[in-house]
């Protein structure tokens, strides 16, 4: 394939296509026999939830430009219907795929492993007498039958609700119709007594349940079908961001949300004709969005399901971070220890708790004077929003600046925002037009030689729940450019400043790409001059035209360019004149890759920098972005050996085809290595040799032999 120079087009893969590739690593996952049977359950259903929000957002927004009427190809070619077709295929195909994997892959190991989810026939009268005991006593009462006639008109569903659609017939009357909602409250699944001389553990659905015991709701109507359906709505926000107050709008939105026209029905296979033709009918949707399915509907319950207690021995060995990481051992004062030399720390596989805590000495440090802080999605019970409270309560100047657009996250922001205010923190709700997405914590602190910026700037989100799971790096300075660039940056926030120069910083949407554009130029200047040269990004996503189109041109420079992008790829590797010097990497495995890192060769003196930014246009356009230097030389080469270990990786690592399939590493005659296991164990090590060293120090006296005799 080569660039199309005559239209102006590069080669480009559309975005939904490729995050549906991306979907189908996870699910690659799933199938493979070497990963233990709960974690393939576990991928499973982030496939079924990743699915869900690619309808809600990005095959809603397609839906639209079609009704729009709106033609346009995009950059690769499709109009919007003929992407809709490509999505509705691939997508079928996808989701047969996922009930192979459960059917044919998954539910046998189980069984071998002495897990079954029994059926409806295969019940013993022990498992039928306890299920009804369990019907009446907790489920009954919670049910609420929803009869659909001239007078009761069909009911507002909730989007991704589980519902169960009920044909009824009442003597010599037209056919009737009910829906039962199933109640997420409830446990989706329930483990019942084992079958009779059975060592197995038993469990059962509990829409199987509802339908099981459908005549207690309906009687004396008689039931002619029942079926599971669940549908998916348009749940991409549209917020004025001009209105009076934010909160409100954001909050107006999200019930809208709930709302949304439905894009996708699922039904179970073999549904009564009757009862998709009433669905159909009431839900205004089209026969191309239906999808009928092998197996129970939303696989995403199988998430709890693989958290079973007691079944460690069927996951991944759990990466436990270790506390404290290794650039801050034997550091009794946080403070001190970032005036001495920036620290940086790598998640997972070293403890979040460093963050935490430093918001945490700042709250309780009387010397603090401020603490400024950006938050995008941060948990449930956040310790970093509670110590930002403490701070406030105790007279210090807090600001924050709270995402609420950040996609799903709104309630949850809302609610941190109002107990963050209500404790005197000046909370600032993001900027118009724009989504604050850089993360970044400044305190000020009064030292003894006069005042001084802590900064910590990271990859990832503030977070301690998710810093479990996703791999991102944080540093820690006290670099006057670096305090300088992060008071400038928040005045920009949370004023009408507009700095025109930072000294380190490299800032969305203002600088950024410009800054991209201007580096990677510089490669290709470099190789054309015989420099060294060369470019290596670990991002999330790569979209943007503009930057794939200077890596073209730079590869056929002759820059050696390795890519490293977990999820979306719209650039094509190693097309013969085009992109030949080009490799892309992407990473699947126990952990989700989160961080973005950028290194440029610079002609022999290398540069290296993160952030929080992808190479996406609304990263370098549409949100407000943070990428830093790596300047301390210490860390620097350990950012270089993070980025080698990870392109060294050919356990979770596929490499993307110059026909945009992804092929996993033929390992024949190489050492497997599993980047984030190897990273895991790094992390103990080098605490183990700290600890080491402690005990090989001489012991040290309290009190000498003079002073004990005083």
């Amino acid at each position: 394939m080569k660039a199309n120079k005559e239209k102006g087009r590069i080669p480009y893969v559309n975005r939904e296509l490729s995050w549906l590739d991306f979907n189908g690593r996870v699910l690659e996952e799933a199938f493979e026999k070497e990963n233990p049977i709960m974690e393939r359950i576990r991928f499973l259903a982030i496939t079924a939830s990743n699915l869900d929000e690619f309808f809600m957002v990005r095959v809603a927004g397609v839906m639209e430009q079609v009704r729009s009427k709106y033609t346009a190809p995009d950059l690769s070619g499709l109009t919007p219907q003929a992407l809709l077709d490509k999505l509705r295929e691939q997508i079928s195909a996808f989701m047969e795929r996922q009930y192979s994997c459960l059917n044919r892959s998954i539910l046998p190991v189980l069984k071998r492993n002495g897990f079954v989810f029994a059926e409806p026939k295969q019940l013993t009268g022990g498992q039928k007498a306890f299920l009804q005991s369990y019907f009446k006593k907790l489920l009954f009462p919670v049910l609420t039958p929803l009869a659909v006639d001239r007078s009761r008109p069909f009911p507002m569903l909730s989007n991704k609700s589980l519902n169960i659609a009920v044909r009824l017939q009442k003597e010599e009357e037209e056919p009737c119709f009910a829906v039962v909602q199933v109640p997420a409250i409830l446990p989706r699944f329930l483990e019942i007594p084992a079958g009779e001389g059975e060592a197995q553990r038993s469990f059962f659905l509990l829409e199987n349940v509802i339908l099981m015991m459908l005549p207690e709701l309906f009687e004396p109507l008689e039931i002619k079908a029942a079926c599971p359906f669940r549908i998916t709505r348009d749940s991409d926000l549209e917020i004025d961001e001009e209105a009076d107050d934010l909160m409100m709008e954001v909050q107006k939105s999200i019930k809208k949300r709930k709302r949304g026209r439905p894009v996708r029905l699922e039904l179970e296979q073999k549904c009564d004709g009757e009862i998709r033709e009433f669905l159909t009918d009431m839900l205004k949707v089209r026969q191309k969005d239906i999808y009928e399915l092998s197996g129970p509907l939303d696989l995403t319950f199988l998430s709890k399901f693989a958290s079973l207690p007691g079944c460690d021995s069927l996951c991944f060995e759990p990466i436990v971070p270790v506390s404290p990481p290794a650039d801050f051992w034997g550091c009794s004062d946080i403070f001190e220890a970032i005036r001495e030399k920036d620290r940086m720390v790598h998640h997972p596989y070293e403890s979040f708790d460093c963050v935490v805590e430093f918001v945490r000495r700042a709250a309780e440090d009387e010397n603090v004077l401020a603490i400024k802080q950006t938050l995008y999605r941060v948990s449930g019970h956040s310790p970093i929003v509670a110590a930002l409270i403490r701070a406030a309560e105790a007279g210090k100047q807090v600001t924050v600046l709270v995402e609420l657009k950040a996609r799903f996250d709104e309630e949850n922001n809302i609610n941190w925002a109002k107990k963050l205010e209500a404790a005197g923190c000046h909370v600032i709700y993001g900027l118009a037009g724009l989504k604050t997405h850089c993360k970044i914590l400044l305190v000020v602190r009064r030292d003894e030689d006069g005042i001084r910026r802590y900064v910590h700037m990271g990859t990832g989100n503030y977070n301690d729940s998710t810093a479990k799971i996703y791999t991102d790096i944080g540093m820690f300075t006290c670099r006057e450019p670096f305090g300088a660039d992060a008071s400038t940056m928040f005045n920009a926030l949370t004023g009408y400043s507009v700095p025109l120069d930072y000294n380190r910083f490299v800032v969305a949407p203002h600088g950024m790409r410009t800054f991209f554009e201007e580096h990677i130029r510089r490669e290709a200047e470099n190789a054309r001059m015989g420099l060294p040269s060369g470019i290596t990004a670990k991002i999330n996503s790569l979209v943007d035209p503009g930057i794939i189109a200077l890596l073209y041109e730079a590869s056929q420079a002759g820059v050696p360019i390795k890519l490293i992008v977990r999820g979306i790829c719209c650039l094509i590797p190693g097309l013969p004149g085009v992109s030949e010097t080009i490799t892309v990497h992407s990473i699947v495995g126990q952990l989700l890759e989160h961080s973005r890192i950028f290194r440029f060769e610079n002609g022999g003196e290398p540069h290296i920098f993160m952030g929080s930014a992808d190479w996406m246009p609304r990263n370098l356009d549409r949100r407000v972005e943070l990428v830093f230097p790596i300047e301390d030389e210490d860390l620097k080469q350990r950012a270089f050996s993070i980025l080698e270990l990870m392109l060294s990786d050919n356990i979770n690592t596929r490499l993307m085809q110059p026909d945009t399939v992804y092929v996993s590493i033929d390992r024949r005659g190489k050492a497997s290595v599993n980047c984030q296991r190897e990273f895991s164990r790094l992390a103990k090590e080098a605490v183990k040799r700290l600890e080491e060293e402690e005990r090989a120090k001489p012991l040290r006296p309290l009190y000498s032999i003079e002073e004990a005799q005083k």
